[in-house]
């Protein structure tokens, strides 16, 4: 196997020798801080024990909000109100002061709820956060055995297998509208080659199988063009191609192996990692030198994410020893920061739409898990059960 390969590998995350859960699984995504002082205690309350299951799972997984069974700076109420809508009623402190009600709908109830829930934290956060209850993730599994991409809500609700490969999947990324997602796949040789799934229909495309390896495929803000890593002339190098994998534009020119490219919020920018090291680089899209971030985090920078909220955030896996965490780099600053507080390894981060939060794989050595990260706290959160192993998230909200 070349280097390259190996490279991909052991970036993308998919260690082949570790299995994504096991036999005697334990939860290791849960890290808490006590920030109480800094979280606004919240009382959640349900018209049903599922509704109210879900609302207080949700608020448990902000780090904005604290639940409490008394002595709360407000009161969010969920009533089901017909068909799929729910109904939410917050009032402010033990008065019950009226704040807002609204009624909202969605596909399912259980949509409606957590569309209700961001409201929820739309007119209470007191940041200007925006909420993250409704977004979906895309995530690599081995559910069936072998590792395929799934979607599912936020709290691994409505969860859909998207492929039937057959064969090894990495790095699953959805486009900007929710329909498709674009991922890297085996399954058809022994290289790599990029495919999108059609998430209503489960239609297979193939995108991009350009001679030599093919992976890491992203696509713009706009969702007009991908950015993608292709070794076709030789080493790998950053192309850009139009939505269908079509019209390559060579960016970088090097022998140094690239990986994991990532746009910036307006599309104007691409952020990947690139040996030695490896380590991120910023480059313009319409061609430069690329420039190196100086996170100052050791040796080791990879699997970069640009935050679609905060111009200004990208997050990273950095490795400290022996061990990986998740880094933040702040461009307005230049400077960097790790923001996971575990001890266990923390790869792959996603970015939630508010720009403090992101989902990210917590692993060891017999389990791999998502778990959601407060980037300002350092808490984090594993979502779902300890049966549900899972990878290489992908977070998309409408």
């Amino acid at each position: 196997m070349s280097s390259f390969r190996l490279f991909l590998l052991s970036v993308a995350g998919l260690m082949l020798a570790l299995p994504l859960g096991a036999q005697g699984a334990r939860n290791i995504g849960e890290v808490r801080v006590d920030v109480s002082g800094a979280a606004i205690a919240v009382r959640v309350v349900g018209s049903s024990p599922e509704l109210q299951a879900l609302a207080q799972t949700a608020f448990n997984s902000h780090g904005r909000y604290r639940l409490v069974a008394s002595g709360q700076a407000y009161e969010f109420k969920f009533t089901a109100a017909g068909g799929n809508q729910v109904r939410v009623d917050i009032t402010r402190g033990a008065a019950g002061t009226p704040v807002h009600s609204e009624t909202v709908a969605g596909a399912t109830a259980r949509q409606a709820l957590l569309r209700a829930a961001d409201v929820a934290v739309a007119k209470t956060n007191g940041l200007g956060l925006r909420g993250f209850f409704t977004s979906r993730l895309a995530f690599v599994s081995k559910r069936t055995g072998r590792t395929e991409v799934y979607a599912s809500d936020r709290f691994f609700g409505e969860a859909k297998q998207l492929t039937r490969d057959g064969g090894h999947v990495l790095t699953p990324r959805w486009s900007p509208d929710g329909s498709r997602v674009v991922y890297t796949s085996f399954f058809r040789s022994n290289a790599p080659d990029v495919f999108a799934t059609n998430v209503a229909t489960g239609g297979r495309e193939t995108l991009v199988s350009f001679r030599g390896t093919n992976s890491g495929a992203r696509f713009s803000p706009n969702g007009q063009q991908m950015a993608v890593v292709m070794t076709g002339e030789g080493s790998p190098e950053i192309y850009v191609t139009n939505a269908q994998g079509r019209q390559p534009a060579r960016k970088t020119r090097s022998d140094a192996v690239k990986s994991s490219p990532c746009w910036s919020p307006d599309g104007s920018q691409l952020v990947f990692a690139m040996e030695p090291g490896p380590q991120l680089y910023v480059m313009s899209v319409a061609g430069g030198a690329p420039r190196r971030l100086q996170l100052n985090l050791g040796t080791y920078a990879a699997e970069p994410d640009w935050s679609r909220t905060d111009r200004n955030k990208i997050a990273c896996t950095v490795r400290l020893g022996r061990q990986y965490q998740i880094a933040v780099f702040d461009l307005a600053t230049g400077s960097g920061k790790v923001v996971s507080k575990a001890s266990f390894d923390g790869v792959e981060p996603s970015w939630l739409p508010d720009g403090r939060h992101l989902v990210y794989t917590a692993r060891d050595r017999v389990s791999s898990y998502l778990c959601i990260l407060d980037t300002e706290t350092g808490n984090s959160r594993q979502i779902g059960s300890v049966d549900s192993a899972a990878m290489q998230a992908s977070v998309w909200s409408p």
